[in-house]
């Protein structure tokens, strides 16, 4: 070897891999190989020292503390005997509240649909004033699908700019031009 001093030897009994990048382990300031830097892979005796986590309580979903030199099962453990927000007998509020007012309906939603006109609570499938037999006005709503067809003031004839007719002389005009 040209070199014998450069690069260390891992510190685990089992291993003495010559390194020539080791890695210190910043708690038990010992030099391992890139097998063994972890602190459960050389099995660090401090590592209880670096290794902080908050565990969970499995009932009530709230961080517990844990005071270091702590097992964490017992602190949870007594937890979830005295101070734990999670009683079993006690009801989970109910997500479905709002109840159609729709004769004969009995689906109930997440959230409140309210009609603009009768101001009544419906269900997806009674929310549109059609659908409710909404009679607030006197007179029955128009359908969406058929509003502009009913509604318009103007005649559907020839004189109409869209009329089957007057489209054909259109695409024809354009057609010719294009052929031309």
């Amino acid at each position: 070897m040209e070199f014998p001093d450069l690069g260390k030897h891992c510190s685990e009994k089992t291993c003495k891999q010559l390194d020539f990048l080791p890695v210190k382990c910043d708690m038990c300031k010992q030099d391992f190989c890139k097998d063994h830097f972890t602190y459960a892979a050389h099995k660090c005796p401090c590592a209880f020292q670096k290794d902080v986590q908050v565990p969970v309580c499995p009932l009530c979903n709230i961080p517990i503390p844990v005071k270091k030199g702590q097992v964490p099962d017992v602190v949870v453990g007594d937890h979830m005997d005295r101070d734990c927000g999670y009683h079993p007998g006690k009801k989970k509020e109910k997500i479905f509240t709002y109840r159609c007012s729709k004769e004969g309906c009995k689906k109930k939603e997440m959230l409140q649909m309210v009609c603009a006109q009768c101001h009544g609570n419906f269900c997806i499938q009674h929310r549109h004033p059609l659908d409710h037999s909404c009679r607030h006005r006197s007179r029955p709503t128009i359908k969406a699908g058929c509003s502009s067809v009913t509604a318009s003031p103007k005649p559907l004839g020839d004189f109409h700019p869209l009329a089957p007719g007057r489209l054909v002389q259109r695409l024809g005009y354009w057609f010719t031009r294009l052929v031309l």
